[in-house]
């Protein structure tokens, strides 16, 4: 198969007057694409997949572009799978435009969207995640010194009827009708069983006896809300200056923090410096459950300062047989997190890394992944963290952050003229000049607004 590049933008040679839509008119999603192409987006990923494609043998796949952009789609219009995307896609118009298809072209199956993935390794999808980083570098929107980490758990595509026992491979049923014979009690009924499960004592699970049949890289997790599901772990690195996410990583679910938070700080270092940035992390800010001794000692070994609480116990710790380093470095934690500087970078901490597991998980979509394997989960996961990044770009440079916020922007701009206007004649005067910056998309919201409550005052004096 080889490899689609995107076509240039052009109309078509003619088209009946009465066969013409509404134009499409959508300001973020042209914004994104005038910033994409700025940076030549297209031409980096069309040369970054071009090993994994044939020259002129077979027909053409979907440009690498439109592959990476539909996954963005998927963050910036908050649906969890590729069903959903493809049918957004074919059904939007200003979607349409920003994947570079014509009215009368047909965008994208979702079968198509899966063996491109398929096709692609996880590596391409890792490096288009430092391309928009390049990006935020080149606006100057990237810091990097003071780092946050933390992490949160996604629901895997499978389900705990599907765990079976990895000495025999029994599923859950077969293993209750062996411990029932044990017992004496021969051929019971599906109630039988279900009776003897509910009453039976140490009814438990773990990872080290059963594994899911249909995700064997899932793990039995705890989730938040109390349930027991098969789950992933995903890692976020932000940068608490800029608000960047600077790594946004995949574990197995039951990886402990301290052990998965040092690789993420080491991807998120990688990641600074394939984007061409000369930051390195110097400070590193945690919640309790991310301090180890060890980990602790590991940082300092690499010059890094943490803010790490300590987790209360009932006894001193015993520094027998243990490294004076491991001490030294808990001694030196503990210190600074007693300071003030320690409290506001935990609260920094709190507000932009819970910011990001709402933005990408909730109403980006990502909390229920429709992938079965690491790998898989990581590429869609990895090309969301880079449309999270791209929509918080968008923000500085144009006040819009997703195509969802011009929704809540024209509400606010309604209720802000309805409380300016003492008569219809002085909204008019307002509305005019709201809808002339909305054609034109010549400034953000925020400076048309002053505009707006003016033109309402000089239209009260006349």
């Amino acid at each position: 198969m080889s490899m689609g590049r995107r076509k240039s933008e052009r109309q078509a040679g003619w088209i009946a007057t009465t066969d013409l839509p509404a134009a499409p008119n959508n300001l973020f999603y042209r914004k994104l694409n005038r910033l994409l192409a700025e940076h030549e987006f297209d031409s980096f990923v069309e040369e970054l997949c071009r090993p994994y494609y044939a020259e002129n043998k077979g027909r053409d796949s979907i440009p690498p572009g439109v592959y990476f952009r539909m996954l963005m789609i998927g963050y910036f219009e908050g649906l969890d799978s590729q069903r959903g995307i493809a049918w957004r896609c074919a059904d939007s118009l200003s979607l349409k435009a920003f994947l570079g298809y014509s009215l009368e072209e047909a965008t994208p199956d979702h079968s198509s969207l899966t063996r491109v993935g398929q096709r692609l390794p996880i590596e391409v999808h890792e490096q288009v995640f430092p391309f928009v980083l390049k990006i935020a570098q080149v606006k100057k929107l990237l810091k990097g010194k003071t780092v946050a980490v933390d992490g949160t758990l996604l629901e895997a595509n499978a389900a705990m009827k599907s765990i079976v026992r990895r000495d025999t491979g029994d599923g859950w049923k077969a293993y209750l009708i062996k411990l029932m014979a044990e017992l004496g009690i021969e051929n019971p009924t599906d109630e039988d069983i279900r009776r003897f499960d509910k009453k039976r004592k140490g009814k438990k699970v773990s990872n080290k006896d059963w594994v899911s049949s249909s995700d064997p890289e899932s793990r039995i997790t705890k989730m938040k809300d109390g349930r027991t599901h098969l789950a992933h772990k995903a890692e976020h690195v932000v940068d608490l200056d800029t608000d960047m996410l600077l790594a946004a990583t995949i574990h197995a679910g039951d990886r402990s923090d301290s052990e998965s938070g040092i690789d993420s700080v080491i991807t998120a270092q990688a990641n600074l410096i394939s984007c061409g940035s000369d930051a390195e992390i110097k400070e590193i800010v945690n919640d309790k459950g991310y301090h180890e001794a060890a980990s602790l000692a590991q940082y300092a070994s690499w010059g890094l300062r943490t803010y790490i609480p300590e987790p209360k116990r009932n006894h001193r710790r015993a520094w027998v047989d243990k490294p004076d380093e491991y001490q030294v470095a808990v001694y030196a934690n503990r210190r600074r997190v007693k300071g003030k500087r320690s409290k506001r970078l935990n609260r920094l901490r709190s507000e932009y890394v819970e910011r990001s597991f709402a933005h990408m998980c909730e109403t980006g979509g990502a909390r229920r992944s429709w992938l079965r394997g690491l790998e898989r989960v990581s590429k869609r996961y990895t090309i969301h963290a880079a449309a999270r990044n791209l929509g918080v770009i968008m923000r500085n440079l144009f006040g819009i952050g997703t195509p969802r916020s011009l929704q809540g922007t024209t509400a606010s701009a309604l209720a802000y003229l309805r409380a300016l206007r003492p008569s219809w004649t002085s909204a008019r005067g307002a509305w005019r000049v709201l809808t002339e910056w909305m054609i034109t998309d010549s400034a953000p919201l925020c400076s048309a607004l002053p505009r707006a409550a003016n033109a309402a005052k000089v239209s009260r004096v006349a």
